[in-house]
């Protein structure tokens, strides 16, 4: 059969290293595929800058919409990132009657119910394995390695530059400022780092996870969103000194209320696995009801991991190139008149256990103030820390963990004792997580 020709839109770290890839491991792709997959369109910002891969064979240009109108290209890789521009070219090659493969979560995250309505009215494949988690095949796991499975819930360590800081302020007790610092000299984090320290990039990740995992819309609006700028090193300490782990999680949950959406830093024992993927690496944890818990671990990002799962998504959309587009797998994992309009949860209704941090004036009676606001919350405490006075200071550190209670009576709780004349300041908190099946 004649090779199938690729269109690139993106020459970057994951562009050039798709196209190394593809080159590399031509014989075995083909042999995979059924048939030769060669990229012969590109485009780039700038045409002439030096690039760790070899464009002389390509047609390239600067212009994105060229390589989507061309009626040589079957398939467009989108890679640019973004979702203006990227919807746009999406978009049309979907009208076109092309199949798409792109890395970008914001993309699917935020236009993925328009997108794939528009691919299934034309019958093409939208692919996005590399848009989650890097090189891992999560998402093929959850929409077809699992599909006999009621998922209960996930949880993902999603983003690796957050992953990267925490582990490095654990290991070597460095706090957040210093740490981010460095991750941007060594390229884990971009010159405005807000996505990935304030969790909208494991949001926007975890939006996808749930869909598939769910069968339900993508709703990225309706995530609850907490980065963790505000974790200190005494709380990395702390939580070490108690039993646990603090990571950057995606947690996404199915309850008889609905379903959990939520990123944020979480305590997890430090035995867990999960605990224990460190640095820049993922790690995704399902829970199901037939198969129990399955770990799926890796590279999240990276020039050839990334590209790993693109060039994964080019081989499955070539192998279907000629199946009738009713029977195969479905963007969202469940039959598109089956997706569930189940209610998202918002954050006061979450049920969990807290890590709570508080400056409390070194008196007697101020600690027995503090268990009464809490027991009369229905707040019931599993452990305790208190610190000796520094330096003839008046006021120590209290570190508290709670049994499982409802987000809203805990705000209730924390508003009443930062009032009190005793405590300074605000209370800390942060979700735990036991992880448990």
């Amino acid at each position: 059969m004649s090779p199938v020709k690729v269109g690139i839109l993106g020459l970057g770290t994951v562009g050039c290293g798709t196209l190394n890839v593809l080159r590399r491991n031509a014989h075995e792709i083909a042999r995979r595929a059924g048939r030769e997959i060669i990229v012969t369109h590109a485009s780039a910002r700038t045409l002439d800058k030096p690039r760790p891969c070899d464009t002389q064979s390509l047609r390239l240009t600067n212009q994105p919409m060229e390589v989507v109108n061309d009626p040589e290209v079957s398939i467009i890789v989108e890679l640019i990132g973004g979702t203006s521009l990227a919807r746009d070219l999406v978009l049309q090659a979907i009208n076109d009657g092309k199949h798409v493969v792109t890395a970008n979560k914001a993309l699917i995250a935020l236009h993925g119910n328009e997108i794939f309505n528009a691919a299934q009215q034309k019958g093409v494949m939208v692919a996005f394995e590399a848009a989650v988690a890097g090189g891992i095949p999560v998402i093929k796991a959850i929409r077809e390695g699992l599909s006999g499975n009621s998922i209960q819930w996930l949880a993902g360590i999603i983003n690796g530059t957050s992953n990267f800081i925490l582990t490095e302020m654990r290991d070597k007790g460095r706090d957040f400022d210093s740490v981010l610092a460095e991750a941007q000299q060594l390229g884990y984090a971009e010159a405005d780092p807000r996505f990935d320290v304030e969790g909208i990039d494991a949001a926007h990740k975890l939006t996808i996870l749930a869909s598939i995992a769910f069968g339900i819309p993508l709703q990225f609006d309706k995530v609850y969103i907490e980065g963790i700028s505000n974790i200190t090193a005494e709380d990395v300490s702390y939580a070490t000194e108690l039993g646990y782990r603090i990571k950057h999680l995606g947690i996404a949950k199915r309850t008889a209320e609905g379903v959990e959406l939520r990123a944020h830093p979480t305590l997890i024992p430090y035995r867990r696995l999960l605990a224990n993927v460190d640095g820049v690496m993922n790690g995704v944890l399902i829970h199901a009801d037939a198969v129990g818990s399955t770990l799926y671990y890796g590279a999240g990002a990276g020039a050839e991991p990334t590209a790993s799962a693109v060039v994964a998504d080019l081989v499955d959309v070539v192998r279907t190139l000629t199946t009738d587009p009713e029977n195969r797998v479905p963007h969202l994992a469940f039959q598109p008149d089956s997706i569930s309009e189940i209610p998202i949860l918002p954050i006061e209704s979450v049920q969990t256990a807290y890590y709570l941090r508080m400056m409390a004036l070194d008196r007697v009676g101020v600690l027995a103030q503090v268990a009464t606001i809490l027991g009369q919350c229905g707040i019931s405490i599993e452990a305790l820390i208190q610190k000796e006075p520094v330096g003839g200071a008046d006021k120590v550190p209290v570190v508290m963990l709670t049994h499982s209670v409802q987000e809203a009576q805990l705000n209730q709780a924390i508003s009443q004792i930062e009032a009190l004349e005793g405590i300074s300041g605000s209370v800390i908190r942060i979700r735990m997580d036991t992880l448990a099946g």
